[in-house]
């Protein structure tokens, strides 16, 4: 176990000793602080510095078998860290680690891995990692602080947009010795960057070819983590087998966690093949995104007998949300009453009915179901101070907390929302010619795309061009196969598509990768709508210089109030529950994380 001392009590996290803060050529009446086990955003970790296990792992899993992923599409690459390819992604948590590892019953906070201690200042200037001397490639090599370097120069001049993004902030970075590394954040002015520094997967400088690194390769990576790439069949299925020698099995934060000897991800180009090599027990769990399938699809004779068993996870996040996204990048959508008025004409109530059993709602805004949520809420003294520079841009409506989303009669043939809506598309330079919506200067009708890729969002899309077809709108649906819509995604070379933001309860740096204004135009960040926005960005801003959870939850309804304001997607609906589908070879904790299902916690029944 860890031989940690516990944080100090008081206001933020104090992490310098005297002795420390004048050898750094700090002031010697800097802030105190020590080494400790853990850190967290706001406040202190949950977890305790002698904790044995997480609460959401079972200590005792049995050790052994095979579980067996179904995913959809196909992979490339399995290189999840650069843009070009289509990556096998859980290579990052189950074969690459990072310095420390995030506890997943908690908002934001992370504990020893790779790193054994943690140390920054109450200003969080800079942050410094002690690696564990335990710590082993797959190799059989150290771990040592020149791999740490190298990792976070490699991602900041050749990584993913965000590991760009993130890892420039830093002023300059040193070893201090073999096992100790040292990041400077002078002038970040970014309480959350050491935090995303010790999630910053570490790779071996020995191992890794800088000059072939943006290349795609199907070469299974030197890393430290608990499974190796042992098999691969090109676009079909890779097979992960856990590493005898892992030197992290003991550690309090894996303990119950990568039970099983081996895990086999294969991929499924169609999601109806999927589905039937599912029942077919050709793969062992499956996550349900479609109501209609979750409420009689599973009417087969294992799920009847009891073999296969369906889960109902209820996650303490924010609800994921699914939105129909404008590219405002298209002049179609430039306008923001054009976007308002096709967010009028979205008939929610007979879609919900029709499609999905009632069982979803609908909330404006990013943060659905949690205390970050600005639907409903009337904004507070520090929001209001927050947004006052751009007041002119934030409806009273959507400041007051009175704003809704528009309800229909559910008829699908709502007089009041197609009036409104109208006016709005008149008022933007569209009107009706006949039957057919027309640009008043050039005459070109309205029109667009619809790009979908699974059949429950072709339906959508189809019930969407009928409500747009009342306005004369004729836009198209194209479904491609899910290797065709990423690539159109991750390039915006679309007009609208389906899409969801997963949230946490900490949203940080990862908001700019969402909407911030330096990723409009930069392929591979999940900007897909192209914003562009001073209070967006401000916002953004203001989340991340937080001090305290009060300030911090002000700041993020601020954004979510910016966004909204915006009309940069047409809410679809909000889903409460994870609904998990696994045969009974298969079992899991009691107890779930805040963050819903995880199977790195579960294990083989074995042989009874």
């Amino acid at each position: 176990m860890f031989m940690f001392q516990r944080l100090l009590e008081g206001p933020g996290i104090r992490l310098c000793v005297l002795a420390f803060a004048l050898a750094m050529g700090l002031p010697a009446g800097g802030a105190r602080a020590e080494q400790a086990y853990a850190i967290a955003m706001h406040g202190k970790p949950a977890m305790p510095a002698d904790f044995t296990h997480m609460p959401y792992a079972n200590p005792d899993a049995r050790k052994g078998g095979r579980l067996t992923w179904g995913l959809l599409g196909t992979f490339d690459s399995l290189n999840p860290f650069i843009v070009r390819g289509l990556a096998v992604q859980p290579i990052r948590n189950y074969v690459v680690e990072s310095l420390l590892a995030r506890g997943q019953d908690e908002p934001f906070t992370l504990y020893g891995l790779l790193a054994r201690t943690v140390e920054t200042d109450d200003e969080r200037t800079f942050v410094t990692f002690r690696l564990d001397p335990r710590a082993r490639f797959s190799d059989g090599k150290q771990v040592a602080a020149e791999d740490v370097l190298f990792s976070w120069q490699l991602l900041r001049d050749h990584g993913r947009p965000n590991h760009r993004q993130y890892y420039a902030k830093v002023a300059r970075a040193e070893a201090l010795d073999p096992l100790t590394v040292r990041f400077d954040l002078t002038g970040a002015n970014d309480r959350e960057l050491p935090l995303i520094l010790g999630l910053m997967p570490i790779l071996p400088k020995h191992a890794v070819d800088v000059a072939t690194f943006e290349e795609t390769s199907l070469t299974g990576p030197i890393a430290s983590g608990p499974y190796r790439v042992t098999a691969v069949k090109p676009g079909a299925s890779v097979t992960l087998t856990r590493n005898p020698d892992y030197w992290g099995r003991d550690l309090p934060i894996n303990r119950g966690l990568y039970n099983f000897d081996e895990i086999r991800l294969d991929y499924f180009r169609e999601a109806n093949g999927q589905f039937e090599a599912f029942k077919r027990g050709l793969y062992d769990f499956r996550v349900e995104n479609e109501p209609l399938r979750w409420h009689d699809g599973y009417d087969f004779p294992a799920a009847k007998n009891g073999e296969v068993i369906r889960d109902t996870v209820k996650p303490g996040v924010p609800q994921p949300s699914e939105f129909l996204v404008f590219n405002t990048r298209r002049p179609i959508f430039a306008d923001i009453r054009v976007r308002q008025a096709l967010t009028l004409l979205f008939d929610f109530e007979l879609v919900n009915r029709n499609y999905f059993f009632s069982l979803y709602s609908r909330v404006a805004g990013y943060f659905a179901g949690s205390d970050l949520s600005a639907y409903g809420r009337p904004a507070d003294a520090r929001e209001r101070e927050l947004l006052k520079p751009f007041a002119p841009q934030i409806p009273p409506d959507i400041m007051d907390g009175s704003y809704r989303l528009p309800v229909t009669d559910g008829s699908g043939r709502d007089r009041t929302t197609l009036r409104a809506a109208l006016k709005l598309l008149s008022e933007a330079g569209y009107d009706l010619d006949g039957t057919v919506l027309r640009n008043r200067v050039t005459k070109a009708p309205f029109a667009f795309e619809m790009l979908v890729t699974t059949r429950d969002q072709e339906r959508i899309a189809l019930a969407f061009q009928r409500d747009l077809k009342r306005a004369g709108i004729e836009p198209s649906v194209r479904a491609v196969d899910p290797v065709q819509f990423d690539q159109r995604r991750l390039a915006y070379e679309f007009d609208m598509i389906q899409n969801r933001w997963d949230q946490s309860l900490s949203p940080g740096n990862e908001q700019y990768f969402y909407w911030g204004s330096s990723a409009a135009d930069n392929p591979g960040t999940r900007n897909y709508m192209g914003a562009r926005d001073p209070a967006v960005d401000a916002m953004i801003g203001a989340l991340l210089e937080a001090r305290d959870h009060t300030a911090f939850v002000s700041a993020v309804r601020a954004l979510d109030r910016a966004l909204v304001a915006d009309f940069y997607t047409i809410p679809l609906f909000n889903v409460s529950e994870q609904w998990i589908a696994r045969w009974n070879r298969i079992e899991r904790p009691e107890a779930t994380a805040l963050s819903g299902y995880l199977p790195e916690t579960w294990w083989s029944k074995g042989e009874p």
